[in-house]
């Protein structure tokens, strides 16, 4: 699974990749976390508001700072 992390650089961007590794640590197996900073990769998802976050190409959350378990309930869902 491929889990991308959109967002500049601002406070609740950190937050949701620290969030994001959480959930996949518990949920074990290999999963590929990207922080993506560049605005231009950001565009290309169509995304208005950070932190976002996308997994296998599909975004599935924009503007807001997920809780580990609300992040750990959409990975289960790939």
């Amino acid at each position: 699974m491929k889990i991308e992390i959109l967002g500049t650089g601002c406070a609740k961007c950190k937050a949701l990749e620290e969030v994001v590794k959480q959930a996949v640590s518990k949920i074990g197996g290999f999963h590929q976390v990207i922080k993506v900073d560049d605005i231009m990769e950001i565009m290309k998802y169509n995304v208005l508001s950070t932190p976002a976050l996308v997994i296998d190409g599909k975004v599935v959350s924009t503007g807001k700072l997920l809780s580990v378990d609300e992040a750990e309930k959409i990975l289960n869902t790939f």
